[in-house]
């Protein structure tokens, strides 16, 4: 059995399974096992310097999954010096990329920029209101990101049990569930709830492509769903992040003189866990973001394995269990 749905239609992907973009994760590796894998690996396009390094990125992943199509990541980030967007935009263009996901504040002038050229949107939205405005400026589809997810949840700190059901009864376009997913269980129950399809970026960076330390994805193995705390309240600008002393710094900063960047600016640094990740593996010594999935990560297997198992694993679940408390198979008259 084949889990189609809308997404997988959109897309042109086996498996309803996208890998989401990860700073200094998503990388070219990555992202091409993933989509041979069957499902939508992601380059994430800022992780690169400059837009002519994520070119070098974009051919290395086709050269890596010639076959398969692919996304970049683009966000846009609050900064004080953001970096030149146009000229990555440009980048993802030329290059023939067939789907960027888009995520950030104000995403309208790109994601019209992007259909102009014929490339497909995924939006990533925390709030119903923000997928709406997404969907109407003309996203192809919608990543729902509930509270459970890594990095930045919102504000609102709405869950996805209740944001996917929610979702189902407002969106016309395809969505996806993001946030707090790893196995094919809760794929079922995201398909029960109306998604078309999930996204994960915590527990692809436990498999084997996952280019980052071997400290890092030990540490989400060894982790559970506590695991995890929440940094930069006080900024309305919250992150969910692995627990450890950095981030428990962090937190009591926070308490002492909330809303004070400058004061944590040098503990939330990107370069101190691109080291982590990249460098050292030591889990302990910087912020990083991490979901409370890490409740569900037991195994760092390769991509084909993890996409494999949880199709598998769903599938089952839909024909056996689901199918079996309709009784007789018969729908009720009530």
């Amino acid at each position: 059995m084949v889990l189609t749905t809308r997404v997988t239609k959109l897309l042109g992907i086996e498996h309803p399974i996208i890998q989401g973009g990860m700073h200094y994760v998503g990388y070219a590796a990555l992202a091409a096992a993933v989509s041979n894998a069957g499902g939508l690996g992601t380059i994430t396009a800022l992780t690169q310097r400059t837009p002519e390094d994520l070119r070098a990125e974009i051919r290395k992943c086709r050269q890596m999954c010639p076959t398969k199509p692919f996304a970049v990541n683009f966000t846009l980030l609050p900064s004080l010096a953001p970096p030149d967007y146009g000229a990555f935009a440009a980048v993802i263009v030329e290059e023939g990329v067939p789907v960027v996901e888009t995520a950030g504040r104000n995403p309208g002038e790109w994601i019209a920029y992007f259909k102009s050229k014929g490339i497909l949107v995924v939006h990533k939205c925390v709030a119903i209101k923000h997928a709406l405005t997404a969907e109407r400026l003309g996203a192809d589809c919608i990543s729902m990101d509930g509270f459970e997810c890594a990095g930045h949840p919102g504000e609102d700190d709405v869950g996805n049990l209740v944001l996917l059901a929610k979702a189902a009864e407002k969106l016309r376009v395809p969505y996806v569930a993001s946030g707090g997913v790893g196995n094919g269980r809760q794929l079922a129950a995201c398909l029960a709830l109306g998604a078309d399809g999930v996204n994960m970026g915590t527990r692809f960076m436990a498999t084997e492509e996952a280019p980052i330390k071997r400290g890092i994805k030990d540490a989400l193995v060894q982790a559970d769903e506590r695991s995890t705390t929440l940094v930069m309240r006080s900024l309305g600008n919250t992150e969910r992040v692995f627990k450890n002393p950095v981030s428990l710094e962090v937190q009591n900063i926070e308490r002492e003189k909330p809303g004070q960047i400058e004061a944590i600016r040098h503990l939330v640094s990107g370069e101190n866990y691109r080291k982590s990740f990249q460098e050292t593996g030591d889990a302990a010594s910087s912020v990083w973001s991490a979901g409370v999935v890490m409740g569900l990560i037991d195994d760092v297997p390769t991509c084909a394995q993890l996409l494999t198992r949880m199709v598998q694993d769903a599938e089952e679940i839909i024909l056996g269990r689901l199918s079996g408390l309709v009784n007789g198979g018969v729908r009720s008259k009530l």
